[in-house]
C-alpha cells in the first residue's frame, strides 16, 4: 500500500476544515492497517485515525499520517431465542448500519438513528440519544494496539464507559484503533420513548402503534429539525458535553431561572442543557467571520465556509468563558481536537 502525499483533508472532515496531511492512506481491512503501523516511515510522526470525520476538529495540517479506517461489513454472529449478536466493521456508516438492524426487526438501535460518523466512533464516546447509549446493548470490540499491531477485545466493562466517554477517550487515547465492534441486540422491542420529543413527533405523524421503524423514523425527524446538515454548512454537531452538576448548584439556578430545563444523573447531580446555557449567555446565532454559533441550535458552532480550526477554536472558549461566568459551569468539548 502506498499512502498519498500532502493529501487535503477539507472533504473528510464534516467541519470542512482546509488542511492537509503529509501523508495519508485507507485502509480496508485489518491487515491493511497492520502493515501501516509497522511501517518504519511514519514511526515518530503524529498519527491521526479518521472515520466518517464528524466529530473532529482539524485545526492545523497533519504532520505525519492520517489512516482512513475504511474496514467494511455487517454480520450476523449468532442468536438465541430473544438476541441477535451483529458485528459491523469500524468503517460502516453509523446510521445505515442503524437501518440496517432495523431492516432485521432487530431493536436497541432505533433511539440513536440519524447520528453521524462511521461505527468505530461509536463506543470511543458511548454515543447516545433520546434515552439511549451504545453501552446498553453493546456486546465487545476489536481494536489494535498501536505499539506492537496486536489485535485486542474488550469487553463493556474493559471500556469503562461514562457520559459521552469512554477509556479510548482517556487512558488508552491515540493507543488504539477500533476495526470491529458488536452489538447485542434485542428481538423483542422494548420502547424507549420517555423523552417528550419521541412521543410527540409520533403524534404529528399519526402513529398509533410503536414500532422500533416509528421510532426510527420520529427520530430522523426531530434531528433533522434541529441539526444543520454538514453537507450544507460544515459542523461537528454538539461541540460541548451537557455538563453534569452538583445539585446544589442547580437548585440555586433554577430559583433564578425557573425555565432552565434539567435531567436526572448521577446521584447528587443533575444534568444540564449545555445549549440553553450557551443561548442564555448570549451566543446563538453569533458569527465572527465564518466561525459561528448555529442560528436554530447554540450547541453547534459552525463553519460558514472559510473558518480556520483555530478561530473555531478561539470562538469555543470564549463561549466556555461565558458560561462558566455567568453560571460557574464548564463546559467540557465533545470534539476531539487536533
Amino acid at each position: 500500500m502506498q499512502p498519498q502525499s500532502n493529501y487535503p483533508l477539507r472533504k473528510l472532515n464534516t467541519f470542512g476544515m482546509d488542511v492537509s496531511a503529509r501523508y495519508f492512506a485507507s485502509a480496508g481491512s485489518i491487515g491493511e492497517i497492520q502493515e501501516l503501523l509497522l511501517d518504519s516511515r511514519f514511526r515518530g510522526l503524529d498519527q491521526v485515525i479518521l472515520g466518517g470525520g464528524s466529530n473532529v476538529l482539524l485545526s492545523r495540517d497533519i504532520n505525519g499520517l492520517v489512516l482512513k479506517n475504511d474496514i467494511r461489513g455487517i454480520f450476523k454472529i449468532r442468536e438465541d431465542e430473544r438476541y441477535a449478536w451483529v458485528q459491523a466493521g469500524a468503517g460502516e456508516p453509523w446510521h445505515p448500519f442503524v437501518r440496517h438492524t432495523i431492516g432485521l426487526g432487530l431493536a436497541g438501535l432505533e433511539n440513536l438513528s440519524l447520528i453521524p460518523g462511521n461505527t468505530g466512533a461509536a463506543p470511543m464516546q458511548n454515543i447516545g440519544a433520546y434515552g439511549v447509549e451504545l453501552k446498553d446493548v453493546f456486546e465487545e470490540l476489536e481494536a489494535l494496539d498501536r505499539t506492537d499491531g496486536s489485535l485486542v477485545r474488550f469487553g463493556v466493562r474493559d471500556c469503562e464507559f461514562g457520559y459521552r466517554d469512554s477509556i479510548f477517550k482517556g487512558k488508552f487515547r491515540d493507543r488504539f484503533i477500533i476495526v470491529t465492534v458488536t452489538v447485542r441486540l434485542s428481538k423483542i422491542p422494548e420502547f424507549h420513548i420517555e423523552y417528550g420529543a419521541i412521543t410527540r413527533e409520533l403524534e404529528a405523524m399519526g402513529v398509533s402503534g410503536l414500532t422500533i421503524d416509528g421510532i426510527s423514523q420520529a427520530v430522523m425527524r426531530i434531528r433533522s429539525s434541529k441539526l444543520p446538515d454538514p453537507a450544507l454548512i460544515g459542523n461537528a454537531g454538539s461541540f460541548f458535553k451537557n455538563p453534569e452538576c452538583p445539585a446544589s448548584l442547580v437548585e440555586a439556578l433554577k430559583d433564578q431561572y425557573p425555565e432552565m430545563p434539567v435531567y436526572p444523573a448521577a446521584e447528587g447531580k443533575m444534568k444540564m442543557a449545555a445549549g440553553w446555557l450557551i443561548e442564555k449567555a448570549g451566543w446563538k446565532g453569533y458569527r465572527k467571520g465564518d466561525a459561528g454559533v448555529h442560528p436554530l441550535q447554540a450547541l453547534v458552532l459552525v463553519n460558514y465556509g472559510h473558518a480556520k480550526g483555530e478561530e473555531i477554536l478561539e470562538l469555543a472558549g470564549r463561549i466556555q468563558a461565558s458560561v462558566e461566568e455567568m453560571f460557574k459551569i464548564s463546559l467540557e468539548r465533545e470534539v476531539n481536537v487536533y
